[in-house]
């Protein structure tokens, strides 16, 4: 998250109670506490009875916005992504156990849970064109006619896409989630991870990975639709028609420019440098256009105002590309330059995982943008924080960056949840999964 937009508070008047890492493990008495967003406020999380399972099985407290509430809807065990049916319900994907669960409200703030489909292989991707559900598995799209709870046949829509069991990737696979989007005139859009970290041939590939394919309006073979996509799995399409993704981009990143870094002497390039990796590179939130590049993994989005210098402001807006030194340090296999900026960014290893739009039902400045859930990183002491972010919709494009929900982590970097996806109901609430403390949580606006 950007500086600017943080409040450096020591929360002396206010603790959030009782945060674990995702271990399970509780923090020590006295362990430090987060900062909280100037614009944001503790609330307790609201557990109904039946509904308090660990991590939830102590008192918890949320960032929010003034006058909203945080509630446990239902508890779904590793719940990914989520989309609302035309029945009103909401469907859950738990790639772990190969089902999609279908959560029907109750009345009361919680909801009743049944499978609605169970043996397929990791499903992630849910959206929904009329009354036709789309699921996105680790090889294939399948379209379902759905009526009143029930799927009927499924139809193929892509098939073979590439994942474990690809005889040519030999078991290996880093990125085999995949997402789903149909588009206005009903184009299917997936994404498809690369390989690993760094694996330039996922490009080359038949269909290519690390890109995001699209599927012509009637069917037909996937075609790349935008490429050095290390890993889209932030898949949408906007108010407008246009789509859009979230993207998980490349770890361990090698400082690329010929100079010391951080007050070291000889030049550092090429190096591994901690506290460089720890901001870089920024996760894109890119408009897809067809042919787009977002440069993986060749070119990296770089916020820094002054790049290479240790400890300098980031610009979340507007993102330019550095070349990577690892895998184009001349430039020769890409030119950075020359690709279109990201309109906007999180800040590095953010992992940005669903990605939803809003176009009203959602009050003030909510009721109209995209809405991210922030996965949190792995690889900084103390991890980058676990989120559910919101972008405001302006001018056919996105605004920068808000927290909408935070407090899943403690300034020690313990954690008791991790957010992957938030989708507002018809209810005018918003509804985030998280895979982490296996929940599903109801965001209530004032009166709602």
């Amino acid at each position: 998250m950007r500086a600017s937009r943080w409040v450096v508070l020591l929360l002396a008047a206010v603790v959030l109670v009782g945060c674990v890492p995702s271990g399970g493990a509780s923090p020590s008495a006295g362990a430090p506490t987060a900062a909280v967003p100037a614009d944001l406020v503790p609330v307790p999380v609201t557990v109904p009875a039946g509904l308090a399972a660990a991590p939830l099985d102590v008192p918890r407290q949320a960032l929010v916005p003034p006058g909203w509430s945080l509630s446990v809807f239902a508890r779904v065990p590793a719940a990914r992504l989520a989309v609302w049916a035309p029945d009103g319900t909401l469907l859950v994907s738990v790639p772990e156990d190969g089902t999609v669960v279908r959560l029907v409200p109750d009345g009361r703030g919680t909801a009743t849970q049944t499978p609605l489909l169970d043996g397929l292989d990791q499903p992630h991707g849910l959206t929904f064109a009329g009354p036709t559900l789309y699921v996105a598995q680790s090889d294939r799209v399948d379209a379902y006619p759905y009526t009143d709870g029930r799927v009927g046949a499924p139809r193929p829509v892509a098939t073979g896409l590439p994942d474990a069991k690809s005889p040519e990737l030999g078991g290996r696979y880093a990125h085999a989630l995949k997402s789903v989007a149909v588009g206005p005139d009903g184009a299917v859009y997936v994404s498809v991870g690369s390989t690993g970290n760094i694996s330039a041939g996922d490009l080359a590939a038949d269909p290519p990975r690390a890109s995001i394919l699209r599927v012509p309006p009637g069917g037909g073979p996937p075609a790349p639709f935008a490429v050095g996509v290390r890993n889209g799995t932030g898949l949408a399409v906007a108010p407008d028609g246009s789509v859009w993704t979230a993207v998980n981009d490349r770890d361990n990143i090698q400082y690329p420019f010929d100079r010391p870094y951080d007050g070291s002497s000889g030049s550092a390039r090429g190096a591994v440098v901690e506290a460089y990796v720890r901001d870089h590179p920024a996760e894109a939130l890119a408009r897809l256009t067809p042919g787009r590049n977002l440069g993986w993994p060749y070119c990296n989005p770089d916020p820094d105002v002054e790049p290479g210098a240790a400890g300098s402001a980031q610009v979340l807006s507007d993102v330019p590309f550095t070349r990577d030194v690892q895998t184009n340090p001349d430039g020769a296999a890409l030119d950075c330059a020359a690709l279109p900026r990201v309109e906007q960014a999180l800040g590095g290893h953010s992992a940005p995982l669903g990605l939803a739009f809003v176009d009203g039902g959602l009050p003030g400045d909510f009721a109209h943008g995209a809405l991210v859930g922030v996965h949190g990183s792995w690889n900084a002491e103390p991890p980058r924080a676990p989120e559910v972010s919101f972008f405001p919709w302006r001018d056919g494009g996105l605004g920068p960056q808000r927290t909408l929900v935070g407090g899943f982590q403690a300034a020690d970097g313990t954690r008791w949840g991790r957010p992957v996806a938030a989708v507002a109901g018809p209810d005018g609430a918003v509804y985030v999964t998280d895979d982490d403390a296996g929940a599903v949580y109801r965001l209530a606006p004032p009166d709602r």
